[in-house]
């Protein structure tokens, strides 16, 4: 019977240790680790942004400009037996 409250209480510490020994390392990462990791994203992204930015200025459209890029590879040209097709369902 003593060896199983024994066992019983060493367990117990055992799981709070390890609880706390994950609460702290869990804390540290958040304090330390993971700002640095949001500042490296932020800048990246701004330099992203700025890059951006400077293109846009290079070709001289602004926002808002609509331009039409017609694909040279098609030809239009269709066969005149060809005709279009339609889909079409029957109604009773």
């Amino acid at each position: 019977m003593n060896l199983f409250v024994t066992l019983y209480v060493v367990n117990f510490f055992r799981t709070l240790i390890i609880i706390g020994v994950i609460y702290f390392a869990i804390r540290l990462f958040t304090r330390y680790v993971l700002p640095l990791i949001l500042e490296n994203k932020i800048k990246e992204m701004q330099q992203k942004m700025q890059n951006q930015q400077k293109q846009q200025q290079r070709t001289g459209k602004h926002e808002g400009d609509v331009t039409i890029e017609y694909d040279q590879s098609k030809s239009n040209v269709r066969n005149r037996n060809e005709g279009e097709y339609v889909d079409f369902e029957e109604v009773e």
